[in-house]
C-alpha cells in the first residue's frame, strides 16, 4: 500500500507541476512575449515567405476562466495591409519572392497578386525566384519584374483539374451504404455515393467554373508578361514550359540562374557590395509591427469586418468552422456599437448546417436594419456560404470566386446489408407506427424517406425564396440558376448572384462611401470564447501544438485530408447546404 501511496503521490505531483508550468509559460507570454516591433534597416528587401498562411483571419481567442487572451496577425489580410504599409516605407525598397510554396486558394492568389501589383506603382521593384514553381506559385511569381528559374526546376503550367472519388461498387461490395436524400440535378455533394462516375449535369458544371477561373488566371499573367491569351493556352495545352529552356523561350521567365545570382541581382538594385549581406524583413514580422503599430486607432468611426471562414456549423466555432456562437455574437456586437458605421463579411465557406446558415441569415438581416452589410467573397461563398451572403447590401466576388450551389440534401448511413452479411440481425419495438425513426441497422423505410425528402424540399424552397427576396429576382429566376449548380464569380456577376466584380478593399471603399465616412480604421471579428481545455486542441497559441498539427506529423498531410473527409461526413447532421464536393484545383 505504502508503495501504491508513493506512486500516486507521484503522479499528482507531475500533474502539479505540469500545470504550474504551463501557468508559468503564460506569464512569460504575457510579460515577454508581446510585439516588441521588427527593426527594419534602411535599405531593406521584404522576403514575402507565405507557406504557413492558410486563412484571411488570424484570429482573436479569449481564454476568460484563465485570463488569457491572443491575437493573431498571421492572416492574408496582415499581409495585404503589410505590402500596402511596405509601399510608403522608404526603408523597403523592394520585395523578393523567394522559393515560394503558396498554400492559399486562387482568389485569396488574385488578392495578394493585386496588392504585389499595386505595390509595384510605387517605383519599387518585385523579384521573383523558384527552383520549383507550381501553377499557382506561378501566377503569383508572374506579376514580378523579373522571374527567375533555376536551371534544373520547371514551371507546372498546363490548365486546371480537379478530381473527384466516386464510391458505388465500394458500397455495393462492402454493404456500407450511404442513403442520399437531395434536391437539385448539379446538387452533386452526394453523386459519388449513388454512381461510380460523373454526371454530365456535374461534369458541365465544373468544367464551367474551372475554364471561368482559367481565364481570368491567365488574363492577368497576360497583362504582367504581355503574351497574348492565346498564346498562353497554346503553353500549356502543349507543355511548352516543362524546361527552364522552353519556359525561357515562351517568355513565362526571364533568367535561368542559380539562387546566388538572383541574390547578386538583388545585391545590384540595392547598391551593396557583391560580398555583403543586404538587409532582408520576413514578411511575417513586419506583418505583425504593422498590424500592433500602425493605424489610426483613436479614429471614432470604424467599419467592422466579420470572417466566415470554413465550413458553417452549430457551437462556438473557430479558424476552420463559421460557427453560430460567434457569428451571432459578432453581428450583435458591432450593430450595438455606436462608432461602427458598417459591416464587411468577408466569406470563405463551403457551407455546411442548413439550420445554422439561416440562423446566421437571421442576423444579418436584422443587423442590415440598422447598419449596411456588404459582403466580400474569397475562394468560396457557396451553398449555405452563399445563403448567409444573399441578402447583403452589396455582394462583391473576385472572378475566380466559387459560388453558387444553391441547394440542399442529406445523407444517412445505412448498415443493413454488412450486418445481414454477416449474420446479424436487429428487431424493433415501437408503439406508433413511425416512433422508431431511423435504424442504421434497417432498410430506409419508404415513409421516413418520404418525411425527410419533404424536409429537404422545405429547406430548398426557403433557400430559393431567401436568394429570390435579397437579390430582387423571382422565384422561378433563382431556381433556374439553382438546382445546386456552382458558378465562378464572374458567371455570378452575369446571373446576377453577385453585384461587382472585387476585392476586400473594393468592399471596403464601398461601405465606407455607402456612410459617407472618409477617415476610419477597422475592428475585425469574430472573437472567439474558448475555455481552458481548448489550449490543448488547437488556440492558435504560439507554444502550443493543435492536435491537427501532431496528426499531420504522424500520417502526412495527405492522409490527414483523408482523415478530415471521413471526420466530416461523421458529424454532418440534419440538412446540409453544402458545396456539391471538395473542389482541390490543380
Amino acid at each position: 500500500m505504502k508503495f501504491l501511496g508513493n506512486v500516486l503521490a507521484t503522479i499528482i505531483g507531475l500533474f502539479v507541476f505540469c500545470i504550474l508550468f504551463f501557468f508559468g509559460l503564460l506569464i512569460i507570454a504575457a510579460l515577454f512575449g508581446g510585439p516588441k516591433g521588427t527593426r527594419v534597416e534602411d535599405n531593406s528587401v521584404l522576403e514575402l515567405n507565405l507557406e504557413k498562411v492558410t486563412h484571411d483571419y488570424g484570429g482573436k481567442f479569449n481564454f476568460e476562466e484563465i485570463g488569457y487572451f491572443e491575437a493573431n496577425h498571421n492572416g492574408l489580410t496582415d499581409i495585404l495591409k503589410a505590402i500596402e504599409a511596405a509601399k510608403t516605407d522608404d526603408k523597403i525598397k523592394g520585395i523578393s519572392i523567394l522559393n515560394n510554396d503558396l498554400n492559399l486558394g486562387v482568389a485569396q492568389t488574385k488578392a495578394l497578386r493585386d496588392a504585389l501589383e499595386d505595390f509595384k506603382k510605387s517605383g519599387k521593384f518585385i523579384m521573383a525566384y523558384g527552383n520549383v514553381l507550381s501553377q499557382k506559385d506561378y501566377y503569383l511569381n508572374s506579376v514580378a519584374n523579373t522571374v527567375y528559374l533555376n536551371p534544373v526546376g520547371e514551371v507546372d503550367f498546363k490548365g486546371l483539374s480537379t478530381e473527384v472519388m466516386y464510391f458505388k461498387d465500394f458500397q455495393d461490395k462492402t454493404g456500407l451504404k450511404m442513403e442520399v436524400i437531395r434536391h437539385g440535378k448539379y446538387k452533386s455533394a452526394v453523386e459519388p455515393f449513388l454512381a461510380n462516375e460523373m454526371s454530365p449535369e456535374n461534369r458541365e458544371q465544373i468544367s464551367t467554373f474551372l475554364n471561368s477561373i482559367w481565364n481570368s488566371i491567365v488574363t492577368d499573367i497576360s497583362k504582367s508578361r504581355n503574351i497574348p491569351v492565346a498564346q498562353l493556352n497554346s503553353i500549356a495545352t502543349g507543355l511548352l514550359a516543362r524546361t527552364p529552356e522552353m519556359a525561357k523561350a515562351n517568355k513565362l521567365v526571364d533568367k535561368v540562374a542559380y539562387e546566388d545570382v538572383y541574390h547578386d541581382d538583388i545585391r545590384k538594385l540595392l547598391k551593396v557590395a557583391a560580398d555583403e549581406d543586404y538587409n532582408t524583413v520576413d514578411i511575417m514580422d513586419y506583418a505583425q509591427d504593422v498590424a500592433t503599430s500602425s493605424g489610426d486607432f483613436d479614429t471614432k468611426d470604424k467599419i467592422a469586418v466579420i470572417y466566415a471562414q470554413g465550413e458553417i456549423g452549430s457551437g462556438e466555432g473557430d479558424l476552420n468552422v463559421v460557427g453560430e456562437g460567434s457569428m451571432r455574437r459578432s453581428l450583435q456586437e458591432a450593430r450595438k456599437d455606436e462608432n461602427i458605421k458598417a459591416i464587411v463579411l468577408r466569406i470563405d465557406s463551403p457551407g455546411g448546417s442548413a439550420l445554422t446558415s439561416d440562423l446566421i441569415w437571421r442576423e444579418i438581416e436584422i443587423t442590415k436594419k440598422a447598419k449596411p452589410v456588404i459582403v466580400s467573397m474569397g475562394n468560396l461563398a457557396a451553398s449555405g456560404g452563399y445563403y448567409i451572403a444573399c441578402n447583403a447590401d452589396k455582394i462583391f466576388a473576385e472572378a475566380s470566386t466559387i459560388t453558387g450551389s444553391i441547394g440542399v440534401f442529406g445523407t444517412l448511413p445505412n448498415f443493413s446489408q454488412v450486418t445481414k452479411n454477416y449474420g446479424i440481425n436487429t428487431e424493433l419495438v415501437e408503439t406508433h407506427e413511425n416512433a422508431s425513426g431511423y435504424s442504421v441497422f434497417k432498410p430506409l423505410d419508404p415513409n421516413f424517406r418520404a418525411f425527410t425528402q419533404e424536409g429537404v424540399e422545405n429547406i430548398y424552397k426557403i433557400f430559393v425564396n431567401r436568394v429570390a427576396t435579397g437579390r430582387k429576382m423571382t422565384f422561378a429566376q433563382v431556381d433556374a440558376i439553382a438546382q445546386g449548380r456552382v458558378w465562378a464569380g464572374s458567371d455570378a456577376l452575369r446571373l446576377g448572384l453577385v453585384d461587382k466584380i472585387g476585392g476586400m478593399d473594393d468592399a471596403m471603399a464601398y461601405a465606407s462611401q455607402l456612410v459617407k465616412i472618409k477617415k476610419f480604421s477597422t475592428v475585425e471579428y469574430p472573437k472567439f470564447e474558448k475555455d481552458f481545455k481548448d489550449l490543448f486542441g488547437g488556440s492558435g497559441i504560439p507554444f502550443m501544438k493543435s492536435r491537427e498539427n501532431l496528426i499531420k506529423e504522424e500520417i502526412g498531410e495527405a492522409n490527414y485530408k483523408v482523415l478530415e473527409q471521413i471526420r466530416r461526413l461523421n458529424t454532418q447532421k440534419g440538412t446540409q447546404a453544402l458545396l456539391p464536393f471538395e473542389i482541390n484545383i490543380k
